[in-house]
């Protein structure tokens, strides 16, 4: 019984080594700077009062202004963080009045990811938040793909309470993807006077999919939607008013589905129908341009999929596959040339101009 053991602690142990020096040796070339344009909002003007360290910190990361964007942080998916990075800098009008909020995991490595931003963004204006995901560890329930059960996947549903109240309105956006227009045109989208969030919405998707047959059989938990005309919608992109969230109590509507899902199987797939149970039917559909999901395949096999009709100004490989994994493994799907342009990656091979 003690062999079998030694061996499982030293492989965990030679993984946990593996991905440790991968982590430190992999580094990323310096993107250029974008300037804003003419016409931009001069933010050092707004003088915005705050308990920010620096008069430029409270300026930029509490600015009604500023373009709020926030993201999670991690070391498995720092490749795709740095593309979509460039993609929204490269893409705007404004990259000056960009204000990037990144939260990682409190049992990440902060320095190493702020560092490894810098490196590549010297000019960025940006924030990392920690994340206490023990808070959520014990609500998650596994799902279909052990990748969708990383507590960070859940730190969507705290944003309200890591960034600062300053903050009003935030556009989240996922690491897997990059975007080809100004994200301002995205983060402005009208919410009325009451909807808390926007997403593009798909509804002819099969939205009972979605739960098990365990909820739909239940009336009492099935007449959650009976007031409303539900649609899925990806929460990989989502512009969210913040104020109306924490007003709201969001958070606490989002973990009480977890804990039923704890006790009572209602769906399959990690931290996406909590999402839906509380919001789906009520938010504000914004145009489907705005997410070509499913770039990634299916959570399964990760097969390549081609774009859905019409125009497109964000490409996201939601999904088992990954741009970056099939570039590297020599099996790219044909879309995945559209992410490469923004890959920062420094190769070895690589040779300095």
């Amino acid at each position: 019984m003690l062999m079998p053991r030694l061996i499982h602690k030293l492989t965990l142990l030679f993984l946990f080594l593996s991905l440790t020096t991968a982590t430190i040796t992999q580094q990323f070339k310096e993107a250029p700077q974008f300037y804003n344009s003419p016409d931009c909002h001069s933010i050092d003007q707004d003088g915005i009062d705050s308990d920010s360290e620096s008069d430029g910190d409270k300026t930029i990361f509490c600015s009604e202004h500023a373009v709020h964007v926030a993201m999670t942080l991690d070391t498995a998916y720092i490749r795709g963080s740095m593309a979509a990075i460039l993609s929204v800098l490269q893409h705007t009008s404004c990259p000056q009045n960009i204000a990037f909020h990144f939260v990682a995991s409190a049992s990440a490595n902060t320095s190493l990811l702020r560092a490894t931003i810098s490196s590549s963004f010297p000019y960025l204006n940006f924030r990392v938040y920690t994340f206490d995901d023990s808070s959520v560890s014990r609500l998650i329930s596994a799902s279909i793909r052990s990748a969708l059960d990383c507590p960070l996947n859940y730190a969507r549903s705290y944003l309200a309470n890591i960034i600062p109240l300053c903050v009003r309105r935030v556009v989240y956006l996922d690491s897997d993807l990059v975007l080809v227009d100004d994200i301002a045109k995205l983060a402005a989208t009208p919410l009325g006077e009451q909807s808390v969030l926007a997403a593009p919405e798909y509804c002819n998707a099969n939205f009972t999919s979605y739960f098990t047959p365990t909820f739909w059989s239940n009336p009492s938990l099935s007449l959650t939607f009976a007031d409303r005309k539900p649609c899925y919608f990806n929460t990989g992109v989502m512009v969210i008013d913040l104020d109306r969230w924490r007003e709201g109590d969001y958070t606490t509507k989002i973990e009480e589905w977890m804990e039923l899902q704890k006790r009572i199987r209602i769906y399959e797939l990690g931290s996406l129908p909590p999402f839906m149970l509380v919001f789906a039917g009520d938010i504000v559909p914004v145009d489907h341009r705005w997410n070509q999901h499913g770039l990634g395949g299916d959570n399964f096999k990760g097969l390549c999929r081609d774009l859905h009709p019409g125009p497109a100004s964000l490409l996201h490989w939601s999904g088992k596959g990954k741009p970056w994994a099939r570039l590297d493994a020599n099996r790219p799907c044909p879309l995945d040339a559209l992410w490469a342009p923004y890959d920062l990656l420094q190769t070895p091979f690589a040779l300095d101009c």
